[in-house]
């Protein structure tokens, strides 16, 4: 059932899908796939075609890998379609808090109101850096973007960012109402303060039925108790074929190459270790059957190959649609979804359950749908 403590009460989603900016697309899970190099133009041709498919949202990622880097593509990519929003993934830390909010506020004009940003909150690259430390940063960062975006000028004095005074009208965004909605995920207790206090949309990575909802539970009472409410976003890879069987053998072709002993592209990326992807990795060796499905049409062998998201809605179009209704019911109003290769996992989602789904754009304004 819905809670009703959600920032979005209608029954709605917005479905997104992910771009290759990271260097991850491939037709076989764990092996480096030189027809799908994370290119200018491959992630161009990948963010176009979501576009034309009617994908709402488009998730650019952040990583210190071979690729692209995020707000120079954003911002390339963003003269280059047409109604997608581009979900432009930013690490804390990196930019000094009033330029990052200039930069943000620009790209959002270069794309008339279609920004989205993903707030991480990872080391820098190269450090390993105190838990506490990142929180922080992370949480006087936001301030610091809602300030700026909101405020006539910019006044702060944070333990991270020392005191500062600005005028505020160089980094007005093209949002009137508060600027971009801010998406962020973790699931650890610091995370989830400052998702509580701070974001809009709180991202999942995939877990049962069960765990989600009682995320949702949990960080619901958090927000409420910071006099809030937001909304609930789940990233998670999907395989849809017109029959089930023909989607548990493409699961199973994708992991055909897949050497646990040998070159693994998981251990390359940055999160690998994270609190997330090591819940991922219990659900699957505790709950998982032998082909890893840990509950009915959600498989968790992804994990096994790559970082970061590890699961997979696996089924026929029916089985996949019902799996994303029951999200929903529970709360969830973002889907972020991915498949391999990207390209053609997208046309095949778009084909047979996109046009079924309750679509609608999050609005800045609470309860308020486009």
């Amino acid at each position: 059932m819905t809670s009703n403590k959600i920032r979005t009460r209608e029954r709605v989603c917005e479905i997104g899908w992910f771009d290759d900016l990271c260097g991850g697309d491939t037709a076989f899970l764990g092996v480096p796939d030189p027809d799908r190099k994370s290119t200018f133009q491959h992630c161009l041709e990948i963010i176009q075609l979501a576009d034309r498919l009617g994908y709402d949202n488009i998730l650019l990622p952040t990583s210190y890998m071979d690729g692209q880097e995020t707000l120079p593509f954003a911002a390339a990519a963003a003269v280059q379609t047409k109604q997608i929003n581009l979900l432009t993934a930013v690490r804390t830390g990196e930019i000094h808090p009033p330029m990052l909010a200039r930069h943000l506020a620009t790209l959002d004009h270069m794309l008339h109101g279609r920004l989205t940003v993903n707030i991480i909150n990872s080391d820098l690259p190269g450090l390993k850096e105190d838990h506490n430390l990142r929180y922080e940063r992370c949480n006087e960062v936001i301030s610091i973007l809602r300030q700026a975006w909101t405020s006539d000028r910019i006044e702060h004095k944070g333990n991270v960012y020392p005191s500062f005074s600005l005028n505020a009208s160089p980094v007005k965004p093209f949002q009137k109402n508060g600027g971009p909605l801010l998406y962020f995920g973790g699931i650890s207790p610091g995370s989830k303060e400052v998702a509580a206090r701070q974001c809009d949309v709180f991202l999942m990575w995939p877990e049962p039925e069960d765990s989600i909802q009682a995320t949702i539970k949990e960080m619901s009472y958090r927000a409420e108790m910071c006099g809030r409410a937001i909304d609930f976003g789940l990233r998670i890879h999907v395989i849809v074929r017109e029959t089930e069987l023909e989607a548990r053998l493409y699961a199973k072709h994708i992991m055909s190459r897949f050497d646990p002993t040998g070159f693994n592209l998981k251990h390359l990326a940055q999160d690998s270790q994270s609190a997330g992807v090591q819940r991922q990795d219990e659900v699957r060796s505790t709950m998982g059957d032998s082909d890893d499905f840990v509950e009915p049409n959600l498989w968790m062998g992804i994990g096994r190959a790559r970082s970061g998201c590890g699961g997979a809605i696996v089924g026929n179009p029916q089985q996949v649609l019902e799996k994303m209704e029951r999200y929903m019911d529970m709360g969830i109003r973002a889907f972020i979804l991915s498949g391999y290769p990207l390209m053609e996992e997208a046309q095949h989602f778009a084909k047979w359950v996109l046009p079924k789904l309750p679509k609608a754009k999050l609005n800045r304004l609470q309860g308020r749908i486009d």
